[in-house]
């Protein structure tokens, strides 16, 4: 550990850096254990009570979905790619118009603890709700992982641990921490976790926007001029031949690249409204009006954010030069923090990197919640003690669960330790809109829609956008796939949205035509009424 401690000298001082770390770990604990309360019911436990405002919720949000690719991978992507790196930003964006118009309101009127409470509310409960317990936990993990993942690319920065074993014990400290959270605090721990997570986040990337801005007298243009040079300068001649005010550099190049660009398009716009862990947040304010007004403020907040890593983007790519981010153990996840050093020194690398740190401890924290309270009141309540389980029960199982989901996060976050955070997600974001959106759709607008066609359009989903994955050049295939020595890739877009997500449409459809189900008429009644109205929202689903 001396040598990996005298390497970092080169990335600022890893003593300051860890320091700044654990005071942040101590006092999020504190704040943690002083506001988790009573977190015996199942209310407390999983929504916090539905007890936070609209704005304390929009920021939790903010803090949950800007997450180490927000940071790490699209301010990395921007300084290596230019206009092909924002179009993430782009996308991550404009999938809040989806939640906020589609979603948002409807989902917290009609649910009350998960997804799969609107899913099944007029449906065959067991079948339904261990499909959407199973799409939720999956959804979780490739979400998870790819937090872990910048976790292992960020140490790995601040240490200079290019071992992978180094690396491993990193992510093995994340998924600890991310337990200690949830068992502790609950949702209303994790929430306040997420606030503090965002506020840091948010100031500290306006913070070094405007420093990077001040440098170069408040010019963007002159900035994007410095950002090219650095680019046609880089020794790579792959680097130095892209414009970064052009599209192309990443998508664009050939047609698959552009119907790949189209695929990614097509999961980050529809991801979001299908993210269980985001999906959940509604659920913590007390109203439909109190949802929709989270979702406005979470997508200022994210709005401005994105502007943020624009700046943060071309300024890594003209102050700190596309070759040394490709050198640096993190590669271009490195880009942020090596742009915090350039800018302040080792004090603000330090700052910026516990931040960095910070937000994915809260971000795998909501996703372990998530997860567990889908497997707890899900599965383990509603489908194995069909509904007669107490709420202590259901608390006492879903810690269990985040124990095994947190141990699983490690091993996968190892496996895919060095990979672009942003395209991990963007996998996440594509099993996501195929298994989850299309049956949230269909359930709340369609009142034909039956359990069949519930069936056939998450496990659908589910199945072609894992299998589509697994054969794609993201997995094998090429030196950047997951495995780099193999090649047993068939399908040949990097994300498989284009494919799995209309597909999933399809199954819904056809699953529900081809079945003689008709639903109660009631309970159509009752679901439309409490959409709409929020009548008996905070009342037990138990049809």
């Amino acid at each position: 550990m001396t040598t990996d401690f005298v390497a970092a000298s080169g990335v600022g001082n890893p003593i300051v850096n860890i320091s700044i770390f654990v005071a942040f770990v101590a006092i999020t604990l504190f704040v943690v254990i002083r506001v988790s309360g009573n977190n015996k019911s199942a209310s407390q436990f999983f929504t916090g009570g539905s007890s936070f405002s609209g704005p304390q919720n929009g920021i939790a949000i903010a803090g949950d979905y800007l997450s180490a690719a927000s940071f790490l991978g699209i301010a990395g992507a921007i300084a290596l790619y230019g206009y092909d790196g924002f179009l993430y930003s782009i996308g991550f964006l404009v999938a809040w118009l989806v939640a906020l118009l589609l979603v948002a309101e409807l989902l917290r009127n009609t649910g009350r603890f998960t997804m799969a409470d609107v899913l099944s509310f007029r449906l065959q409960q067991r079948p339904v709700r261990t499909a959407a317990a199973i799409s939720t936990l999956t959804v979780s993990l490739f979400y998870l992982l790819a937090q872990m993942a910048g976790a292992g690319g960020l140490v790995a920065l601040l240490l200079d641990i290019s071992s992978r074993t180094g690396q491993s014990i990193v992510i093995a400290v994340v998924g600890v921490l991310m337990i200690i959270y949830v068992l502790i605090g609950g949702m209303k721990g994790t929430t306040w976790v997420q606030i503090i997570k965002a506020v840091l986040l948010i100031t500290g990337a306006a913070v070094m926007t405007i420093i990077v801005l001040a440098k170069v007298g408040l010019n963007v243009s002159d900035l994007i001029g410095q950002a090219q040079s650095a680019i046609a300068g880089s020794a790579d001649k792959t680097v130095a031949a892209r414009d970064v005010m052009a599209p192309g550099a990443k998508y664009g190049a050939t047609m698959m690249t552009k119907v790949d660009f189209l695929s990614l398009a097509i999961a980050l716009v529809l991801g979001t409204a299908g993210l269980p862990h985001v999906l959940m947040r509604f659920y913590t304010v007390p109203t439909a009006k109190e949802a929709r007004r989270s979702v406005v403020w979470a997508i200022v907040l994210i709005g401005a954010f994105y502007v943020f890593t624009l700046i943060l983007g071309y300024g890594a790519a003209a102050l700190v030069g596309p070759d040394k981010i490709l050198a640096a153990a993190g590669k271009e996840n490195a880009a942020a923090p090596l742009l915090a050093l350039e800018l302040g020194g080792t004090v603000l690398l330090g700052v910026i990197s516990a931040v960095a740190f910070a937000t994915i401890l809260a971000v795998v924290a909501g996703l372990a919640i998530t997860a567990s309270a889908s497997f707890a009141h899900d599965i383990y309540a509603s489908v194995i003690k069909r509904g007669y389980c107490s709420g202590e029960e259901q608390v006492r199982v879903s810690r269990i669960t985040v124990v095994v989901l947190g141990i699983l996060g490690i091993i996968l976050g190892i496996l895919a330790n060095g990979q672009n955070i942003a395209f991990l997600v963007a996998l996440a974001f594509a099993v996501a809109a195929s298994a989850n959106l299309p049956t949230i759709l269909y359930s709340l607008y369609w009142r034909r829609f039956n359990t069949r066609g519930a069936l056939w359009s998450m496990y659908g989903g589910l199945a072609s956008s894992i299998i589509l994955i697994v054969f794609s050049p993201a997995v094998s295939g090429s030196k950047t796939s997951m495995i780099p020595g193999a090649d047993f890739h068939w399908f040949p877009l990097q994300n498989p949205g284009l494919v799995s997500i209309p597909l999933a449409f399809l199954l819904g459809i056809v699953g529900t035509l081809t079945s003689a189900e008709r639903g109660d008429p009631a309970l159509n009644a009752e679901m439309q009424v409490r959409s709409l109205t929020g009548v008996g929202a905070d009342g037990a689903i138990a049809h």
